[in-house]
């Protein structure tokens, strides 16, 4: 097993492992859940659930200000106009973007 700080699992033929309970309870797993990787420079690996990544702390902060300023100052919202519309239109409008699907690993 390992330390307190430190556990092991086998990888079977077909490279599936089972997470070891300790790392179950300290990530909070049930089953279905997802596992996050990040692979860093030095070849370590860290491994976290998956749903504690999609905060983003800058994101969140941005639309915590903008909504809070959308509430505050509804006079300054506006409308775009026509021709931005249209321009926006011209230079994204045939791109299809699939946002469910995986990006190629070279892109991640």
């Amino acid at each position: 097993m390992g330390t307190k700080d430190s556990v092991t699992s086998t990888l079977t033929d077909r490279y599936q492992t089972t997470v070891p309970e300790a790392v179950r309870r300290a990530l909070k797993l049930s089953k279905r859940d997802q596992i996050a990787y990040t692979i860093r420079p030095d070849g370590s690996v860290e491994l976290r659930r998956a749903d504690a990544e999609a905060a983003d702390p800058v994101l969140e902060t941005f639309l915590t200000f903008l909504a809070r300023d959308m509430q505050n100052h509804p006079e300054r919202l506006q409308q775009i106009d026509t021709d931005l519309a249209e321009r926006v239109n011209g230079l994204v409008g045939n791109i299809e973007v699939d946002l469910d699907q995986p990006l190629p690993a070279e892109e991640e």
